[in-house]
């Protein structure tokens, strides 16, 4: 089959790898008729995560028709399935809370000695996300095998396209814990850095959660477009200081919630971000911390702090002090997508959220690199790539 592979920094390229087999009962093939470049993925194309190696498939976000099933697997052939970008058991202590992005048992046991360093405990497992994660190849491929394909996929029903529900795999779960974290409640002043998918859809979950402000922060003009066209007030961060305008619009007091939608490579006009930049740039290991710095001092006393943008490695002076002495409370994590992925299709069913206005371009799975390229360079137009291995590639 052809499949996506990640060669090193800003180089991936489509090859022709095996098809994947069956390996465990519960498990299933699917063929994939959707599949999306998230901005976590640019962390990889970046190479600024650990434990990504030459010639892993890469691709977390996809949906696709189910063409083979192990003998224990619930799903059937043909149907068409989204499937979470966690793979989670759905039996151990931490799927039985519904905590599904910390399931015990979907990181091979090979995978945990360099995850157990680098962050004290085995994750659970995600597809196309470094081994890390398990090391599980990804969707941005023809086929993929779906492990724990009982606990996972959910069966999509007639009358909806891809374009409806694709999201439903990662970025629009994530926005809305992202916005669940935030304790959003009637009236609050909510703040969003990063007007990205998860951004947008974190605005569009706060705002649907009864957020009476939303201020969402960016310098990309089209992107600060599409998040004013859903109701929130904007800042350009290139153009604005960002906290004196959030005090200001917020009463004197700071936000109610704030949400990092940005992670580990943010930017901005500080001594710290700089330093960010160059120990990203020779390979130390430390995360770009700006945005939730800036996050934290922003927010008001006793305020709460959501944190769905990815972090990997070790963070320089974080402001603990704020933290503590304003009582903030934070909340972060992988999104447990398993527990939010019905009652967000009947969110969509019935009209309630929108997806497809995400979606910028759509592009064959042969020119993914392409569609790497520029989704990392030009993020103003850029704002979201669909990848479609049944399209007919055309000349790049």
């Amino acid at each position: 089959m052809r499949a996506l592979t990640w060669q090193g920094k800003h180089d991936v390229r489509v090859d022709t790898v095996p098809d994947p087999e069956i390996v465990n009962p519960r498990d299933a093939i699917i063929e994939v008729t959707s599949t999306a470049i998230c901005g976590s993925d640019l962390h990889l194309y970046d190479g600024v995560i650990p434990g990504v190696m030459a010639g892993d498939i890469l691709g977390h976000e996809f949906m696709g028709r189910v063409v083979e099933t192990g003998p224990k697997s619930t799903l059937k052939k043909d149907q068409r399935v989204v499937v979470p970008f966690t793979i989670s058991c759905g039996s151990c202590f931490h799927c039985k809370k519904t905590q599904y992005s910390a399931c015990d048992n979907s990181n091979p046991a090979d995978k945990q000695d360099l995850t157990e360093k680098q962050f004290g405990h085995a994750v659970g497992g995600l597809f196309g996300y470094s081994h890390l994660t398990g090391g599980y190849p990804g969707g941005q491929a023809e086929y993929v095998r779906v492990p724990f394909s009982d606990v996972g996929p959910i069966v999509i029903p007639e009358g909806f396209d891809d374009d409806d529900v694709l999201f439903l795999s990662d970025i629009l779960p994530t926005g809305w814990m992202a916005a669940e974290n935030a304790d959003i409640e009637e009236g609050d002043t909510v703040a969003v850095w990063g007007c990205g998918p998860v951004g947008l859809f974190a605005v569009q979950s706060a705002l649907k959660m009864g957020a009476a402000q939303v201020i969402a922060i960016d310098h990309y003009p089209n992107r600060l477009n599409l998040a004013r066209q859903m109701g929130a007030k904007v800042i350009d961060y290139t153009q604005t200081h960002v906290l004196e305008a959030l005090m200001e619009m917020s009463g004197g007091h700071g936000p109610d919630a704030v949400i990092d939608a940005v992670g580990m490579e943010s930017h901005g006009f500080a001594p710290d971000t700089m330093m960010d930049n160059v120990k990203q740039a020779v390979g130390v290991g430390a995360d770009g911390g700006h945005v939730l710095r800036e996050a934290i001092m922003a927010c008001r006393k006793g305020g709460r702090v959501s944190v769905p943008g990815v972090y990997g490695g070790f963070l320089d002076k974080f402001p603990l002090g704020a933290m503590m002495e304003k009582g903030l409370q934070i909340r972060t994590g992988q999104t447990h997508v398993q527990r939010y992925t019905k009652e967000l299709l009947h969110c969509i069913a019935e009209g309630e959220i929108d997806t497809r206005f995400m979606i910028s371009h759509r592009l064959p799975l042969e020119q993914a690199a392409k569609g790497y390229h520029n989704f990392r360079f030009d993020q103003n137009d850029w704002t979201k790539v669909v990848l479609k291995p049944g399209m007919q590639a055309t000349a790049a």
